[in-house]
């Protein structure tokens, strides 16, 4: 078991446990104190802290949350009076990263990476047109900007990587990534006529490069395949 205290920057007392395998988070409020969590993830909480379901960012915002992949709501959980400890875990086992968000740049994150956020913080869809749908992942990122607590999380373990001129990666692998880096979906070089269909129907060998200065994450596994290998097993009508 791997536990990740708190950040002298966060401004929540909170703890990563059983990383990177099934990964939770668990966070401590102070008295009326109030953190935004994707809405289905809360796993335990005391008694003091009082749920309330909004729509992030109104309701055009959050019907792009719902055509992201992402539920229309998001948790918003607030110690009242006293301090109070609330538990939370993603809806796939894997990892949990924190990222503490300082006002100067935004950081995009796979549309269901989302776990939980300071209430400062705003969570808004961008929508990614061919660059989502040539590479068999979602048309849509989340932009997380503004300052404060943000963690997100992934299917697998989770690895930072700074990025100074240009980086590669197979786009099922990527989990978030700062703003300051360009990326582009591109056709892994090498790949012949099938290969070529397969990256545009399937999203195989199909990858991002990115360009600049910034950090990236990615994900040690990918769900998608690990959906088709157990669809070989499915039961079917004769």
């Amino acid at each position: 078991m791997t536990n990740t205290k708190n950040t002298t920057n966060s401004e929540f007392a909170y703890q990563i446990e059983h990383a990177p395998a099934y990964a939770s988070l668990s966070i401590k409020l102070r008295a009326n104190q109030t953190v935004l969590v994707e809405s289905g993830a809360m796993a335990a909480m005391d008694s003091s802290i009082q749920m309330k379901s909004k729509a992030k960012g109104g309701l055009m915002k959050g019907i792009g949350r719902v055509l992201s992949g992402e539920s229309l709501f998001v948790s918003e959980f607030t110690a009242a009076n006293n301090p109070g400890e609330l538990m939370i875990s993603p809806r796939v086992p894997g990892d949990i990263q924190y990222y503490r968000l300082d006002g100067s740049k935004s950081l995009m994150v796979q549309s269901s990476g989302f776990v939980a956020a300071s209430s400062s913080i705003q969570i808004d869809t961008k929508f990614q047109g061919a660059k989502g749908f040539f590479s068999g992942e979602s048309l849509f990122l989340l932009r997380a900007s503004g300052t404060g607590d943000f963690w997100f999380s992934s299917y697998g373990g989770i690895l930072e990587i700074p990025v100074s001129e240009e980086y590669v990666v197979d786009t099922g692998y990527i989990v978030a990534f700062e703003e300051t880096l360009q990326y582009q979906v591109e056709l892994l070089s090498g790949l012949s006529f099938k290969g070529l269909r397969t990256g545009f129907l399937g999203g195989e060998g199909l990858v991002c490069r990115f360009k600049g200065t910034g950090k990236l994450w990615i994900q040690s596994r990918q769900l998608y395949p690990l959906i088709n290998f157990f669809q070989a097993f499915r039961p079917t009508r004769n």
